[in-house]
């Protein structure tokens, strides 16, 4: 399972995911797993799985690392 570090976290209940690579993962609050999204902070690592949604790649099945 790949692994990235949290980001950037929002007041809406999405944040991003730094992958290590140029680009950065979308994800949202509802594909946390083992985890509550107030539990998450920026620069915690997590592992995820790449998926694609309505606007292009997103970061599904997000868990504490």
């Amino acid at each position: 399972m790949p692994q990235g570090k949290i980001k950037k976290l929002t007041d809406k209940g999405f944040g991003f995911i730094d992958t290590g690579s140029d680009r950065d993962l979308f994800f949202h609050a509802s594909a946390l797993q083992e985890t509550a999204f107030e539990e998450l902070f920026e620069g915690q690592p997590v592992e995820f799985t790449e998926g694609e949604g309505p606007k292009g790649p997103r970061a599904e099945t997000v868990k504490p690392a």
